[in-house]
């Protein structure tokens, strides 16, 4: 009587090929675990309610800068307070968690203990409020404040025109005329193929608004009212007429290699002509010195179509 022939027992060996796993083959799954410890722990949440309340802040505080006329420094400072704080916010609410007894590590919470579901709700219902609150403001600048400070310079403008000459008092074009010796300076322009001598740029204009304050006599609006128009597509004779001054010193800032070259053009607001251009080549190797003199180039360069004659500078 034959027998069947014992048979192997099953290979508990594993080949060198099913042993090595493949690094993709837990990507998915890890992706999965961070994004459910994300949910879990309201870092989803913190960041949404962060943007919210900072977009929220970023738009009044911006209209308030401009209302007060702060520099322009000031807005792009709190950006980046902002832009900072959103990763610290972040990894606080990764590291921390909300208990009864106050704020403690995440990995000190027992499991049993936590109380993120009650968190997450609460955050959920703040940022519906946020929200609320940023759409009705949304609502209200742009169809109705909008609308309000359009409609008041039309209406001012209607009211003047049919005034009578009995009730409307008498204004002379010597009122409102700006004086002959002012100039506002523009910010330079910056004209280089990698937009990158800005700050060239704006040191030179300080400095020209800085020697030509010096000037007696002559009317110079302070750098913060010139540097409002930086970007905007104003004409002319309407920023001399916000500005209250007869000309407008408007330049732009070029460069190759070590080389800069600046142009500077004087223009008379009433009618935007042309009384005076001149450009300045120079080798970039003092920054400093060589705003300084071609920032004293144009103030002597600008002599006699204002003043009339060599200017005399206050120490």
């Amino acid at each position: 009587m034959t027998t069947e022939p014992e048979r192997a027992p099953p290979s508990t060996e594993v080949s060198p090929q099913q042993s090595e796993a493949s690094p993709d083959a837990h990507h998915p799954l890890m992706h999965f675990r961070v994004f459910e410890q994300l949910k879990q722990r309201n870092v989803i949440r913190v960041a949404v309610l962060y943007l919210v309340v900072s977009w929220l802040v970023l738009d009044p505080v911006h209209v308030i800068f401009h209302m007060l006329d702060v520099p322009s420094w000031a807005n792009r400072l709190v950006v980046m307070l902002m832009a900072v704080g959103f990763p610290a916010a972040v990894i606080f609410a990764w590291v921390y968690e909300i208990t009864p007894e106050g704020l403690k590590p995440t990995v000190e919470v027992p499991h049993g203990q936590s109380i993120r579901k009650l968190t997450g709700r609460r955050l959920d219902r703040a940022i519906i409020a946020v929200l609320a609150v940023a759409l009705a403001y949304f609502v209200v600048d742009k169809f109705w404040i909008s609308k309000h400070y359009s409609a008041s310079p039309a209406a001012g403008s209607i009211a003047q025109d049919t005034a009578s000459p009995a009730t409307a008092p008498p204004v002379t074009a010597a009122a409102l005329a700006p004086p002959p010796r002012s100039v506002a300076v523009l910010p330079f322009v910056d004209m280089c193929e990698k937009k990158d001598q800005e700050y060239f740029a704006d040191g030179m204009t300080e400095e020209i608004i800085n020697l030509l304050a010096k000037v007696p006599d002559l009317r110079v609006p302070a750098r913060t009212s010139s540097f409002y128009f930086r970007g905007k597509s104003t004409k002319v004779p309407d920023i001399a007429r916000e500005l209250g001054v007869a000309h407008i010193l408007e330049g732009s800032i070029r460069r190759s290699g070590s080389q800069i070259r600046v142009t500077a053009q004087l223009v008379r607001a009433d009618n935007g002509y042309h009384l005076w251009s001149q450009t300045y080549d120079r080798d970039l190797h003092d920054v400093f010195k060589v705003q300084d003199e071609i920032a004293n180039a144009v103030v002597q360069g600008l002599q006699i179509s204002l003043m009339g004659g060599p200017l005399t500078r206050q120490k």
